[in-house]
Formats: C-alpha cells, structure tokens, sequence
C-alpha cells in the first residue's frame, strides 16, 4: 500500500338491482395505515457481512489497510478529552476491528499537555460489537487489549440492538452506520439504551466522499458502455444527519465535517485498499461481477487528467461526519425560550 405510505379509500360500485333479486347494501373497504413506515433497503446486509468476513480472513493486508479507520477512531476519541467524565459501560457499535479500543488506549492523547493518561483508564468496561466474527476478533491477540476491559460481541444484525434501555454510559461508533439502512431506527435504538445525560458520539462517511471516483467511473463507463451503473455507495449528508439526532430525541446537538485526502498510485490501489477495509459496494440491485477491464483503464486515465497530483499520483477525499448527541435528561442544562433574551445581537455589534 503506498498512500499518504400512502392512505386511500377504496369504494365498491353498489351492486345493481336484479328482478326478482334480493338487494344488499354496498359495502365499503377501506386501507390502513401501517403501524410503521417501511424501511427502504438500500444495502445488501449479507452481502456487506461477507466483504468484511472475507477482508478479514487476509489478515496481514486487512491491516496494512485500516490506516484510515484508525486515523477516524483516534480523532473521533479526541473529543471525549473536552468531556470530564468516567464511563463505566461503553458500546462500541459497528466496532469493526475495534480501532476504537486501540485509540483509547493510546498513550498521550491530550497534545496540549506534556504528558496524560490514555483514555482508557477512565472507561469501567468496553462491549465492542459487529456483525462480522473474523473482523471483530482479527486483533484479539494484540497488545492493546491488555489496556482496557474489553468484551466482544457478535450481532447477527447490527440494526436491531439486543440492549436494555439505560444501559450505557457512553455509545461510541466509527465508520460503520454508513451501511446501515435504517439509520433513523437505529440512532432512536441508541437514544433508547443510554442513560439519562449520557453522550453518544459516532463518525461515519458522508457527504462528498470518493467524489473523483465517483464522476471518474461514471464517465468511464458512458464512454465505454453507453449508460452508468452505481458503484460508489449513496450517503448522508451532512445537513440531515442533525435533523436525524433530532429526531430520534438527541438534545445538545454537535455536527462537524472534516476531510481526510489520502493519495495513492493509481485507482487500482485504491480498490484493492476499499476491498481490503471491507468497504466495496454492498447496494441492492447493483451489477454483479467485476468491473470490466476497458472501463477500469478508462477509469484510471479519467480520474488522473481530471483530479491527478503533479507528481503523478491520484487523491482520494474521504469526508467524515462527526456527531454529537446527549439523550435528555431532567436535570440537562437547557435553552431559555425563545423570544425571552434581554439583550439585543444589534446593540452589541453596533458597539463594536
């Protein structure tokens, strides 16, 4: 790797009159609406479980390859520095190959201080759970998890959460929910097993991320086959995901966004590097097989002539949603009403 429902009333005709016939009144059928709106699956569950299981089982290049998930946990666990609390139960959703437990145990985290403990030594117990076994246990054996209280746990589906309500202190996920396919469900699950006053933090890929990929195969495969198929995944953008904390009863709202560009070689590097972190494209109704050859070379020289380095390598811009949500609590610190400020914005700026 080289890379720095819709309501309706249905009416019956009234059936007509025949001599001699009986006559019975109409009758009218009615549809209801469902208990909940439906899920629209945009992600192949199985599918996305055997990429990971099978990135996982190449071991030594899995790992070469997970320099960005680990670079995501260990800025996503920054922010717990400004937070001055101990979590005694932590979960760790969608842990992946728990980068998040080996970012808390990383020794100095605190820049600003000459020397600070990891932040590890303030968390009682760390649960880290995913779907894919080989993932979840490929680092078992590492170091790391002599540093921290750590339990791995298995999920046959990561969107149904099999936790009691007020449960954990701390729900920590990174670089995961962007597979999910109910993530409103999910994030109103999360909301539902924190206790009161209790923060949950999550990192996913959002927004803008792999765009020159993006816009490079879907010109490729124009020139080359006539019409486009989807082969980067949909994602959230950044002005709906406070919209969706909100929504599932998250107070004190944090959204941010931040751009890590890695450069590589070539696009072949780069896919090989997607496939090895377990992130190739799992939607449903996407073309199956490879890609073909003349459209990954026309790719290739796409993506250099529009987005290329001068030194001849290729930038690839992952942007990364990070968010913040308290679940509300009655002794939560809240907004005044609005309209009861005392003092006018305009005031204060025409002193200035």
């Amino acid at each position: 790797m080289n890379c720095s429902l819709r309501r309706s009333t249905i009416l019956l005709p009234p059936v007509s009159k025949a001599v001699g016939a009986t006559s019975f009144p109409a009758r009218r059928s009615y549809a209801f609406n469902a208990a909940a709106p439906p899920i629209h699956q945009v992600f192949n569950r199985r599918t996305k479980w055997l990429q990971k299981e099978r990135a996982a089982a190449d071991v030594e290049h899995s790992r070469v390859a997970d320099y960005l998930k680990d670079e995501v946990a260990r800025r996503l666990c920054d922010r717990l520095l400004d937070i001055k609390r101990s979590y005694p139960e932590v979960l760790d959703l969608g842990a992946n190959s728990c980068n998040i437990a080996r970012a808390l145990t990383r020794e100095n985290p605190d820049e600003s201080q000459p020397t600070s403990e990891p932040i590890a030594t303030r968390i009682g117990h760390l649960l880290a759970v995913d779907s894919s076994q080989t993932l979840l246990y490929r680092d078992a054996d590492l170091p790391f998890n002599s540093q921290i209280n750590i339990t791995r746990q298995v999920l046959s589906d990561e969107e149904t959460l099999p936790f009691e309500a007020n449960s954990f202190d701390l729900v920590l996920s990174s670089l995961s929910m962007h597979w999910i396919n109910d993530l409103p469900g999910v994030l109103a699950q999360i909301n539902n097993i924190l206790k009161p006053d209790c923060a949950f933090m999550g990192a996913m890929f959002g927004g803008d991320t792999l765009f020159e990929l993006r816009t490079s195969l879907q010109l490729a495969e124009q020139e080359r086959r006539g019409g486009i198929s989807p082969h980067v995944s949909p994602l959230a953008d950044v002005r709906d995901v406070g919209g969706l904390l909100q929504r599932a009863g998250f107070k004190m709202l944090t959204v941010d966004v931040d751009d890590i560009i890695v450069d590589y070689p070539d696009t072949f590097a780069l896919m090989q590097d997607l496939q090895a972190m377990g992130e190739n494209n799992a939607v449903l109704g996407r073309e199956m097989g490879g890609i073909q050859r003349d459209v990954l070379l026309a790719n290739d020289a796409i993506y250099r002539e529009l987005h290329g380095n001068e030194d001849g390598t290729i930038p690839a811009t992952f942007r990364m949603i990070y968010m913040i949500g308290w679940k509300e609590s009655e002794d939560q610190a809240k907004p005044l009403p609005r309209g009861s400020g005392q003092i006018s914005m305009k005031d204060v700026l025409e002193r200035k």
